[in-house]
């Protein structure tokens, strides 16, 4: 795992400019953080070659495409296969939005979405079925009340 890489005060809010919206331009992030559009330009090629900034990507209202249906699932390993086996087969599914290793009773926590109940049904179908994996515990969300929320580092905007 790679140190910390420690930000001055303008990255941290050239990144917290870009995490509300990253198809900003950059003349705008400038005036913004009082440098020059160059400068910003220079700093953020800066961060992607550090790896503080990973990709640019942009933010998909799942309702609008038909997921609408939203489960937090535990996986329990059964500690034949060792758990880094069973991950890269949970990222195969593409329903599996996120994957975080646990403390606790359980090895894993995903994130799925998927259009109805019967969708969520199949998926956990073929989580069981991998090698290793002892078994799931579903958690179906009724609502979402905030999510996928921008960046915003300490110190930024304070004072």
């Amino acid at each position: 795992m790679q140190a910390n890489i420690q930000l001055d005060d303008t990255d941290a809010r050239i990144l917290t400019a870009l995490s509300t919206d990253s198809r900003r331009s950059y003349a705008d992030v400038a005036s913004e953080v009082g440098l020059s559009t160059a400068a910003v330009h220079e700093r953020v090629k800066k961060m992607v070659e550090r790896g503080v900034i990973e990709r640019f990507s942009l933010s998909v209202d799942p309702d609008r495409v038909g997921l609408r249906f939203t489960a937090f699932v535990a996986i329990r390993n059964d500690g034949g296969v060792h758990c880094r086996e069973v991950a890269p087969r949970l990222r195969e599914l593409p329903e599996v939005l996120e994957l975080h290793s646990v403390a606790g009773e359980f090895d894993f926590l995903a994130k799925i979405r998927t259009t109805h109940a019967r969708a969520l049904e199949e998926v956990l179908y073929q989580i069981k079925a991998i090698p290793g994996v002892a078994r799931t515990t579903s958690t179906v969300v009724l609502n979402t009340e905030f999510e996928d929320r921008p960046l915003k580092l300490p110190g930024v905007g304070e004072g």
